[in-house]
């Protein structure tokens, strides 16, 4: 079983968070950071409250995904008017006693579980990238990287054999490979002259990879059929894989350590707890499968589409 914890996405100016989170929000907020006075600057004042560049700074995270598509002025700028929102809805919700309400102590009963579990869970996981931890998965991933055989191949994409064995004919009497693959292929990466890179044998369809990697370099194949279409292959080189270096996968790898990290802490406090479910038979309802963390990306950060 998977343990996800999805992503906080909360509404900016037009729409703004339900009030249980706003509520909990501003009660972070209004603790302030641990910064000094100048480095935290008051940004605005509403109805007397503070709303300094430290409250800006966590709402910031909060909000995260709402914002990837700004720029740091506009980013800025719609953050504090949603604390301004905030400040103004939020004490208006008090003066009404919305906090007295069943519904609204549910949300806030959540809110702050779910607070409690991230910045727990965020805990455990940066405890478990250690340097250490890190190098041990970048070298038992390199082990099994290392020496696998991968090929950099062009091909032109097409929808029937006749077509293919057209481009056939056209390269047997000398013409340009990526040019014919620009003005014929099918394939999204035409433009690039058909090229894909370098791949390994899972990574592309069995028809394609058993031509591509019995191919010489600078040899060119016979008219190839797959669920695809039909393709006509160009192996450029072949080599043996090699790991890339820590650095170019280190964050991919943080990324891995933390996420294995948080499953575990969450399986091991499973264990220790007593769960009953009743709206599922006993044995329909276990949940001691222990989660399956994704293991990280090698170089290509992912591989190629399959052609």
């Amino acid at each position: 079983m998977t343990t996800s914890f999805p992503e906080t996405k909360t509404g900016l100016r037009f729409g703004l968070a339900p009030l249980a989170v706003a509520a909990c929000l501003a009660a972070v907020l209004a603790a302030g950071l641990p910064v000094r006075a100048q480095d935290n600057p008051v940004l605005a004042k509403v109805n007397g409250v503070e709303i300094r560049q430290s409250d800006v700074a966590l709402a910031e995270e909060e909000l995260g995904p709402s914002l990837a598509q700004m720029d740091p002025a506009t980013k800025k700028d719609n953050v504090l008017a949603f604390l301004i929102d905030l400040r103004i809805v939020a004490k208006a919700a008090e003066d009404k006693k919305v906090e007295n309400s069943e519904d609204f102590k549910k949300r806030l009963a959540f809110t702050r579980s779910r607070l409690l579990m991230d910045s727990l869970l965020a805990t455990e996981g940066k405890a478990a990238t250690t340097d250490e931890a890190m190098k041990k998965v970048y070298e038992e991933a390199s082990k099994q990287i290392t020496g696998e055989m991968e090929v950099h191949a062009r091909h032109i994409l097409v929808e029937t054999e006749d077509e293919a064995k057209a481009i056939a004919e056209e390269l047997k009497k000398g013409g340009d490979f990526a040019e014919l693959a620009k003005k014929k292929s099918k394939d999204p990466g035409a433009s690039d002259g058909g090229d894909l890179g370098f791949f390994t044998k899972e990574q592309m369809v069995p028809e394609f990879s058993a031509v591509a990697f019995t191919l010489e370099p600078g040899k060119i194949s016979d008219p190839v059929k797959s669920q695809f279409g039909w393709h006509i292959i160009k192996v450029e080189e072949k080599r043996a894989r090699k790991a890339p270096d820590f650095e170019q996968v280190k964050a991919q790898i943080e990324t891995y350590v933390t996420r294995k990290a948080q499953a575990e802490y969450v399986a091991k406090l499973r264990e220790a707890a007593k769960v009953e479910r009743t709206d599922k038979p006993a044995e329909a309802a276990k949940t001691d499968a222990k989660p399956d963390p994704a293991k990280p990306a090698d170089s290509k950060m992912a591989p190629p589409a399959k052609k």
